[in-house]
């Protein structure tokens, strides 16, 4: 077992269940915990991901597992008081847009030492995890932030794509959720949401299901979003790529339809040296699932980030700035 990372995963919605599903077959890794708002559970010897998915769906919480689950008003503190984890993954939802760094201090505050990994989107939210810089190195945490498709994946590519280049012109990610239920990814929805025009994270964390679904009725169940506020511009300028101004990002997610509206992808425009000019594009697979592509790129994350910290490295890193290890 020593070599096997032992993972959490906070948050227990459409993401984390994905993401429990995800490591179910992996040999590197093994789910200990999970958590959520109402408990959390733990088993050192890892967890079944279909219990923990029908215990939370039929029950509404991890914590009424019957081996290892805890009812509890403060999941996250009594589960990293109460367990041994190598990392977690933050399949929470980034509402309001300064709740991934108040979860952050309180990793901080707790003393442990571990990896974090994210899937942020907001250039604002990252901001704030970075304004954590120093606590977090002192307090021994890699935090490997922006890990999951965009930002993550598709960061990384153009990261990668940018080397043919003696300047770069422009990076325009495009993305396609498809996705039969929005219920499943409520918490996703809501913070897609909030980028329309006229929203605001506020406004899109206040809506109740039913004015989610009549917001959806009047568009056929269609979100479309451009020049989106998506932390792959921030990433891009720390790595030294461009700067953010020339990032943008924008999609169509359909909440009514498993088949992806339009083919994701990063175009990355530039001029090479001897001045010709040129755009690489990454494209996604259309059957690889929105959970597929943030939840594979963010435990490839997390197996950097538990190698950074055998090299002694912590602080806070980004998914453009590292390259993720291929979980087995």
């Amino acid at each position: 077992m020593s070599n096997i990372i032992r993972v959490g995963v906070l948050g227990f919605g459409g993401l984390g269940q994905a993401a429990a599903r995800v490591l179910a077959p992996k040999s590197e890794m093994i789910l200990v915990a999970a958590a959520d708002k109402k408990g959390y559970v733990y088993n050192p010897e890892g967890l079944d991901p279909n219990t923990c998915i029908t215990t939370y769906n039929s029950q509404g919480s991890v914590g009424h597992v019957k081996h290892g689950g805890v009812l509890s008003n403060d999941s996250i503190a009594d589960l990293i008081e109460n367990s041994n984890v190598d990392g977690f993954f933050l399949a929470l939802p980034n509402l309001p847009n300064t709740f991934m760094a108040d979860v952050t201090r309180q990793f901080v505050k707790s003393g442990w030492k571990g990896v974090l990994v994210d899937a942020l989107k907001r250039t604002s939210a990252m901001e704030q995890i970075f304004t954590l810089r120093d606590d977090v190195k002192d307090a021994g945490i890699t935090y490997m932030t922006g890990c999951g498709a965009t930002p993550g994946l598709l960061t990384a590519a153009a990261s990668v794509a940018a080397q043919s280049y003696a300047e770069i012109h422009s990076v325009k990610i495009t993305f396609g959720v498809g996705i039969a239920n929005w219920e499943a990814y409520r918490a996703t929805i809501r913070e897609d949401i909030a980028h329309m025009p006229a929203f605001d994270v506020e406004k899109a964390r206040a809506m109740t299901d039913a004015e989610v679904e009549a917001l959806l009725d009047e568009t056929n169940g269609i979100i479309s979003l451009e020049n989106m506020e998506h932390a792959d511009d921030v990433m891009l300028e720390m790595a030294g790529i461009c700067s953010r101004d020339q990032v943008t990002v924008g999609g169509i997610v359909d909440t009514r339809n498993p088949k992806k509206p339009l083919s994701t992808n990063v175009q990355v425009t530039g001029r090479t040296f001897e001045g010709k000019l040129s755009t690489h594009t990454f494209t996604l697979g259309d059957e690889t699932s929105m959970a597929a592509n943030v939840c594979g790129p963010a435990f490839g994350y997390l197996k950097t980030g538990v190698w950074l910290q055998k090299q002694g490295l912590s602080g806070i890193f980004t998914a453009a700035e590292m390259m993720p290890r291929f979980v087995r």
